[in-house]
């Protein structure tokens, strides 16, 4: 009789302190690239996480958005957010790996980021500049005004 593992994961923690519990994550297994020798023919140790924002009730409408927003590379029309792992030999380092990548990825998206404050250009940085302009276009006037009739 063959017994059954209890799941690696049964709640992960990101890092503004929410958990999500592993029922909310569905996960997929395949057979990927990478080390791993004959293995790679036979076991499926590539791990494809998906994770439904558009539906998860631990974030608000406006951090939803923002999420959506920001990982939109990586969601669906559906808000489901995807993310996979086949760097490592075994499912269980991959799942791990991909649970982890998932959180950063959740954390990175809710934080929020400082408006850019515009500054203005100093005065002395234009005027140098203006001079510089002024220098060159001289040099390139004093060159066009050489007189070559004498050969």
């Amino acid at each position: 009789m063959r017994r059954l593992k209890a799941p690696l994961f049964t709640a992960f923690r990101l890092g503004n302190g929410m958990e999500f519990l592993e029922d909310e994550l569905v996960f997929k297994f395949s057979r990927s690239g990478g080390p791993g020798g004959q293995n790679v023919n036979k076991v499926n140790t590539r791990v494809t996480v998906f994770f439904d924002v558009a539906s998860c009730g631990r974030f608000s409408d406006a951090q939803k958005r923002l999420i959506l927003s920001r990982l939109a590379t990586r969601a669906n029309k559906d808000g489901v957010i995807r993310v996979v792992s086949q760097r490592y030999r075994t499912q269980g380092a991959n799942k791990g790996a991909v649970i982890e990548r998932l959180g950063e990825l959740l954390t990175d998206a809710v934080k929020i980021r400082p408006v850019r404050k515009k500054t203005k250009i100093p005065y002395a940085s234009k005027q140098r500049r203006l001079e510089e302009k002024k220098r060159r276009g001289m040099l390139k006037q004093q060159r066009a005004q050489k007189d070559f009739s004498d050969f």
